[in-house]
């Protein structure tokens, strides 16, 4: 399944150049464009790991192809490519615990493998271009979708980055937002997503690459703005969904699906069904990864004889309850804690 011309018409994050994954460092942007060359599984569990891809459809599909560039190595050069394919796919499983996407994405690969081909690298690159393809497509599904829902809406606020550079191409919850601003004026504010700025840096940068304008704010001005009535719908994407609908996501999107049911504000969850996983059944199962506090503490605090530490979980989980839509490319499930979450998607 190739890619449209126009859905290649936007940023990209992922670009597969027949023998490297070229990955757009979102670590530098927006004040550097740069592209890494990742020519085997190695340098793609590093980018990920090191959040140069981010996301948890990208970091899906970056996996797959990390997957293509490990038999790419292995297959002429030893009778045991396959078991090598395998390490490799063990050690890019390990690259991030939380996005389901990225494990649904392996098993795609794994499954693709276990066939008996005459050409596995053409067989895997095909279910790694299948992958990117139907990614893109059910973002521009899910937009329309999420449109539907926002018709007459005035404000909206999304969290983190959820665009082209967090997918695909297109992107979740601002795939939404993009669609929406196709079909009748919307204020779009974006909260800078603490502690990597991925609002500030990623989304604020990448609406501005598209032309549709957006507010800036504070993480803690969200409260407020609720209050000024200024915002009818939070619009979020999601790293994990469980059977019953809660929603594993960014760290601060609970806090904002708290203050939105306080202040009357509708809250939709957009992703791919990729990211439902279905064998856990609520979210307090879900394992939240906890990144290194050097990355949350000032230089000052790193010597050794600091009393100071820092707590960094990077997701928290949001309770169905507190969900009023969620959006998929196969439908939508409205106020999914009485529609029994996401099951009717299965």
């Amino acid at each position: 399944m190739k890619m449209t011309r126009q859905q290649k018409e936007t940023v990209q994050a992922l670009q597969w150049t027949g023998d490297a994954l070229k990955v757009l460092d979102q670590r530098r942007l927006p004040e550097h464009i740069i592209y890494d060359d990742c020519k085997d599984a190695n340098d793609v569990a590093k980018a990920i790991t090191s959040m140069r891809v981010r996301g948890a459809p990208a970091i899906g599909i970056a996996a797959a192809y990390g997957v293509v560039l490990s038999v790419r190595k292995h297959y002429a050069q030893s009778n045991h490519w396959r078991q090598k394919v395998v390490a490799d796919i063990d050690l890019l499983a390990k690259s991030r615990p939380t996005a389901v996407n990225l494990f649904w994405a392996l098993d795609q690969m794994k499954a693709t493998l276990s066939q008996q081909s005459t050409n596995p690298l053409a067989a895997i690159l095909a279910c790694a271009e299948r992958i990117h393809a139907e990614d893109v497509a059910a973002n521009h599904k899910m937009g329309e979708l999420g449109a539907d829902l926002l018709m007459g809406a005035k404000g909206v606020l999304t969290h983190c980055n959820t665009g082209a550079l967090a997918t695909g191409g297109y992107g979740t919850a601002l795939g939404v937002i993009r669609s929406a601003h196709r079909r009748q004026a919307l204020n779009v504010y974006a909260g800078e997503t603490r502690p990597w700025l991925q609002g500030a840096r990623l989304t604020a940068w990448e609406l501005s690459q598209e032309h549709i304008p957006v507010t800036l704010i504070a993480d803690s001005a969200a409260a407020w703005l609720m209050k000024t009535g200024a915002i009818d719908w939070v619009i979020v994407g999601a790293d994990r969904i469980t059977a019953n609908g809660d929603v594993a996501n960014k760290i601060g999107t609970y806090g904002l699906a708290v203050l939105a049911q306080q202040h009357g504000v509708k809250f939709m969850v957009v992703a791919p069904t990729t990211t439902i996983d279905w064998g856990i059944n609520q979210g307090d199962q879900i394992k939240i990864e906890e990144r290194d506090a050097k990355e949350l503490l000032p230089d000052c605090y790193l010597e050794e004889e600091s009393i100071v530490s820092a707590w960094n979980p990077v997701f928290d989980v949001t309770p169905v309850e507190l969900i009023s839509a969620i959006v998929t490319e196969r439908g939508v499930v409205l106020n999914p804690a009485t529609g029994q979450g996401v099951r009717g998607l299965k």
